[in-house]
């Protein structure tokens, strides 16, 4: 087991002196018998010393010292023992070892001396023995100090001469005693979950005084976090929080599948961890429901706190064995059954409730037609409307949904196991005009994998229906996808039906109430910075790497007055956006439907993101942050057209010259108005607001030439 009690099992005493500790090694159980011939019982502050107090088995031969080595250096620090008077065979003893001299010990040697930006997390272990010393070293005979908590002590923080450190007096994963020089962080001695859903952490921090503290969740792989307000007064620590994003863009969505490391952060923006008193690790595991997910409570790294936000799909659903079994067994006998009247829509494979799928929908709904509305939804994180009902992306009703759906609807790739039916229609509306290179045409290592392509060539011939959204993506997409002469499928000149409500009459009234939920203020100049992303800027875990060249320090200085800043990631991109809830700048990453966002910016500005088309319909001004554009036309993606000559706006290829530009939108767009009105003639051709009637009407046409 990696996590709590069975990650390092608690020992048991079962005489005075012998306990018996379980171990995992190499993944087994093993069992230690142990006669402990030094025990520690307390660790206690005095002054400018700590007095560790405890007991040995038989009295030492000559002069006993306390002996603390730190693990990182190798230096050795003793402290003197005074015995006691013998009682019943054992040896009381007490030492006391000068606080300073451990502070010493770090800042006497150049390579332990933590940077400022190291302080918070840096922190160094001493293990702790009795040494007796009836000769030379090499002939001491050394104990180890086992502490035996059954007296009430499991461990204690106490304040060093520096500030922000303390020196902790712990219970190893071993159970020895074990002082750690470490900032000053919580320790945790209460876990408790509210039926509320929220959870409670107390427990002591060693700094007299209030200190108004932030929690932070942080998932390591993705970057994202979330923060809520702790405090710590007088030198004890407190928290409650519901472990669920802090953000209601999405409505009540859960945090994402996968490890949260809750930290501390400080006034100054330093972090440190929350860490767990050995009391606390046979509480735990722990269990809540946050927002409709199963989120666990657990020690890990023997005395760290982490929280485990497990699958939306319960354990017997989502074994290997259990997916294989219902893509080759459930699925394939499940497309012998009658077909439902359904339509199923999938958005990037379940992360959103928007793009063209989502405004399909909403004309299917306003027509009432005599449908059920299914939408795939991974990992609950996108919230759908009481017009639809949700399904869970990989669950049995998903494997039944794309089997029997009469209607299947998506803007992206589809899974390759999927096979269309007799009867059955599966609407591809992909998701931007091409600029970039893609499907067949791409020409590069990054993206064109054989088994990409492979998938593709396959992929093709399972959609009934392929959306174009202007004359000039129609050949392209027939060529990029292979979507003609062998394809049994229709490229539908339709144009996009998510950039209807850009033209929609009641814009204004929906604008605003994005304005709201945002809570946006009022009367500033909304930028919407919505760049792509770099195939070749991708991260060690997966995902892709947040490359913002804009120096947000001076946008902030120079745009703060009268603009917001909101940053709209593309959806490859894994890590959050630095500074963002100053008031400046926004991180609208987790916005469910960037159509939204189009909607309420007054200027937008992009790079080689196909977000520029969809934008061209308001007619309002574009900047191009192209700082790296030989290297992604020529290299990484290659372009269609000729991007510099025909671009609606000016390309910016440094920071400074995109705020400069921002400072006067006006001044900067006037020279490419005729450059912008040629754009919107080729690019916005079909762009009429009633592309989602023209495609639901082609649907149902399709759907009275198979039953006729």
């Amino acid at each position: 087991a990696g996590t709590g009690s069975g990650q390092t099992p608690p020992a048991h005493w079962v005489t005075q002196d012998v306990r018996v500790a379980p171990q995992i090694q190499d993944g087994e159980l093993a069992i230690r018998v142990e006669t402990a011939h030094a025990r520690a019982l307390e660790v206690r502050a005095e002054g400018s010393h700590l007095v560790v107090r405890g007991v040995l088995r038989t009295a030492p031969e000559g002069t006993a010292r306390l002996r603390l080595r730190m693990r990182e250096s190798g230096t050795i620090l003793t402290a003197p023992l005074t015995l006691g008077v013998p009682r019943e065979g054992r040896v009381p003893f007490t030492a006391h070892v000068d606080t300073a001299a451990l502070t010493d010990i770090r800042v006497n040697h150049e390579r332990l001396r933590p940077t400022q930006a190291e302080r918070s997390i840096a922190r160094w272990d001493m293990s702790v023995e009795i040494v007796d010393a009836s000769g030379d070293e090499p002939t001491s005979t050394r104990r180890a100090l086992i502490m035996d908590d059954r007296e009430g002590f499991s461990g204690a923080q106490f304040a060093q001469k520096d500030p922000g450190r303390t020196v902790y007096a712990r219970r190893s994963p071993g159970g020895y005693l074990q002082f750690c020089d470490q900032p000053v962080q919580p320790l945790v001695d209460h876990v408790s979950v509210h039926p509320d859903g929220s959870v409670e952490l107390t427990g002591s921090y060693p700094a007299q005084g209030t200190h108004p503290l932030e929690l932070v969740l942080r998932q390591t792989w993705s970057g994202h976090e979330y923060t809520f307000p702790a405090k710590a007064k007088d030198g004890r620590f407190e928290a409650r929080f519901v472990p669920a994003p802090t953000h209601r863009y999405a409505g009540e969505t859960p945090l994402r599948a996968g490890f949260w490391w809750p930290s501390v952060q400080k006034p100054d923006g330093s972090r440190t961890a929350v860490q767990l008193a050995p009391p606390v690790h046979g509480d735990l595991p722990l269990e809540v429901d946050a927002h409709g997910k199963r989120v666990e409570l657990q020690a890990r790294q023997y005395d760290q706190l982490a929280l485990m936000a497990h699958s939306e799909l319960r354990p017997e659903e989502r074994s290997r064995h259990r997916q294989t079994r219902l893509r080759t067994e459930t699925y394939p006998a499940a497309r012998h059954e009658p077909l439902r009247e359904a339509v199923l829509y999938d958005v990037f494979g379940g992360r959103m409730y928007g793009d063209s799928p989502r405004a399909i929908h909403e004309e299917m709904v306003r027509r009432g037609l005599p449908v059920d509305h299914l939408w795939v939804v991974k990992d609950g994180q996108c919230e759908v409307p009481a017009t639809a009902k949700a399904v869970r992306v990989h669950s049995p009703e998903y494997y039944e949904a794309m089997a029997r759906s009469r209607y299947i609807v998506g803007n992206t790739h589809f899974p390759r196991w999927l096979e269309r039916r007799e009867g059955q229609q599966i609407v591809q509306t992909w998701h931007g005009t091409p600029l970039k290179r893609i499907g067949f045409d791409f020409d590069n290592d990054h993206f064109a994998s054989t088994q990409y392509l492979q998938d593709l060539d396959r992929e093709r011939h399972q959609w009934t229906m392929l959306l174009s959204p202007n004359k000039f993506s129609t050949p392209i997409m027939r060529s990029a996808f292979r979507f003609g002469g062998d394809v049994d499928g229709e490229l539908l000149e339709a144009g996009y039906p998510r950039n209807d409500v850009l033209l929609a009459p009641d814009r204004a009234k929906r604008a605003d109430k994005v304005r709201r939920a945002l809570g946006l203020p009022e009367g500033k100049k909304i930028v919407l910075y919505a760049p792509t992303w770099r195939e070749d800027k991708q991260r060690h875990r997966g995902g892709f790497l947040l490359d913002l060249r804009v120096d947000l320090a001076k946008a902030r200085a120079g745009l703060g007055d009268d603009h917001v800043l909101l940053v709209r990631p593309h959806a490859h991109i894994v890590e959050p956006v630095p500074g963002a809830g100053d008031g400046f700048v926004w991180d609208v990453a987790s916005y469910p439907d960037i159509m939204d966002l189009l909607l309420i910016a007054d200027v937008l500005v992009t790079d080689y993101s196909s977000v520029m088309f969809d934008f061209a319909v308001t007619g309002r001004p574009m900047l191009f942050f192209t700082y790296d554009l030989e290297h992604y036309r020529d290299r990484l993606r290659g372009f269609y057209f000729d991007f510099e000559q025909r671009a609606p706006g000016p390309l910016v290829h440094t920071s400074d010259e995109l705020i400069a530009a921002l400072k006067d939108i006006d001044a900067t767009s006037a020279p490419y108005a005729e450059a912008y009105d040629a754009f919107r003639a080729e690019f916005c051709d079909l762009d009429d607001g009633g592309a989602a009637a023209r495609v639901v009407d082609r649907m149902l046409a399709h759907r009275g030439a198979t039953t006729a």
